[in-house]
């Protein structure tokens, strides 16, 4: 069984702490209405063409999962402007809630998710608290790997899980 990629939208793929006037070079700009934005303007989210082909590439190795507030939504809104198919997805059974010892609060739901598979996970809230609590709670390979949220996914980025992927099955 092929170890997972969770792979979070906001940040990784849309690098939304970037400067609001300058689109990051290489991106382009969608507007989005996922559920919850309903008043206002539409949401912007910035996405890079590339990133689905180097997504696609990586899933000979990983079996690719969303792990992302926008959930199933994802594949509606974020997929199909990368190329990708539809993906299986966490369904957060609580979102911004309590967190044990300091961590993210999606780390305790991405260990339950991944039970004991391999996996490697992109988000830009992982921080040293939940890289410590998963490597004392997984009893598999792990890598989780902090996305600046102004940057998004770069080709180190990718490089580095293709590596790691190499890794885990050699």
């Amino acid at each position: 069984m092929k170890p997972l990629l969770l792979i979070d939208v906001d940040g990784p793929l849309n690098p939304y702490g970037a400067q609001p006037e300058r689109r990051p070079e290489g991106y382009t700009t969608h507007r989005m209405r996922p559920t919850g934005f309903t008043e206002g303007k539409p949401l912007r989210v910035w996405l890079h063409p590339g990133h689905g082909a180097e997504l696609l590439a990586l899933a000979d190795a990983y079996e690719l999962v969303w792990a992302t507030t926008w959930k199933g939504e994802a594949n509606e809104w974020i997929g199909p402007r990368l190329g990708l198919p539809r993906l299986p997805f966490i369904d957060w059974p609580v979102m911004h809630g309590r967190a044990p010892r300091g961590t993210f609060w999606k780390t305790q739901y991405v260990l339950e998710y991944a039970g004991a598979r391999p996996f490697a996970w992109v988000d830009d809230d992982i921080t040293a608290m939940d890289r410590e609590y998963v490597g004392q709670r997984h009893p598999a390979h792990a890598l989780l790997m902090h996305v600046d949220e102004r940057i998004g996914l770069t080709r180190p980025d990718f490089d580095a899980l293709a590596a790691r992927a190499d890794d885990q099955t050699s």
